[in-house]
């Protein structure tokens, strides 16, 4: 077994692996923020995996966050490196940039509680979600499938909700969520402000509510496939 640590790839302090660490219970673990001054990021070969969370910023920030280039070329060398790698939201889009995709405005911001179809149910990490899962969304950038990827998911709105490339999985909804998480998200006040945009000013009851009637079966199953990706970097 490796002695390598787990990389959580962090770029700010709300939205963090929340649920996903518990897959990795005795496993090391070093979280990262690429984007704060000075940060330094170990070599691809250094780590065991990677798990590369989201943010507020967009993949196309770059003069507004250097540290978003060097964490593209670092995920561009994890891919060639078949390091087992997880992105959500962000992490999907910095994954898809990495595999040479473009990331750009969806059709309107996805924001909430919604369906989520699932494309590939013998996946080991998405699969555990077929046929459909209800999941969160927060996000208003998307991107077209990487070449030489496997499309996994679809949304009404969003044609790649998630994708496969190699021992890489990206996922622009949230399968990490709970009530706990949408409690944390509304007290930051550009998240409920962004809400209240999108779902007017009963967000936060709305987003809460989709908590309470989907959440458990959430965790159930996106539990599953959080332990299938542990299961790749030992």
């Amino acid at each position: 077994m490796t002695d390598r640590p787990l990389i959580v790839m962090r770029h700010v302090f709300y939205e963090g692996p929340h649920r996903i660490l518990d897959a990795f219970a005795g496993i090391p673990t070093i979280v990262v923020d690429p984007l704060a001054a000075g940060a330094t990021l170990p070599g691809v070969d250094q780590v065991r995996g990677a798990v590369i969370m989201g943010g507020p910023m967009s993949v196309n920030d770059g003069a507004a966050h250097p540290g978003l280039d060097a964490e593209v070329q670092w995920i561009r060398a994890g891919l060639a490196a078949d390091l087992p790698t997880m992105g959500i939201c962000l992490g999907s889009q910095l994954i898809a940039r990495a595999a040479g995709a473009p990331v750009a405005p969806g059709p309107r911001k996805e924001i909430g509680w919604l369906p989520v179809e699932i494309a590939d149910p013998r996946d080991p990490v998405i699969g555990s979600l077929a046929p459909m899962t209800m999941a969160l969304h927060w996000h208003d950038e998307a991107f077209p499938l990487p070449d030489g990827a496997t499309a996994l998911a679809r949304s009404a709105i969003t044609p790649v909700q998630a994708f496969r490339l190699g021992n890489a999985w990206g996922m622009l909804f949230h399968p990490e969520a709970d009530a706990d998480l949408v409690d944390l998200w509304l007290a930051e006040p550009s998240m409920r402000a962004e809400a209240e945009e999108v779902l007017g000013p009963d967000a936060p009851d709305a987003l809460r509510i989709g908590a309470q009637r989907h959440a458990t079966e959430l965790i159930a199953r996106s539990t599953m496939g959080f332990a299938a990706f542990a299961a790749r970097t030992v």
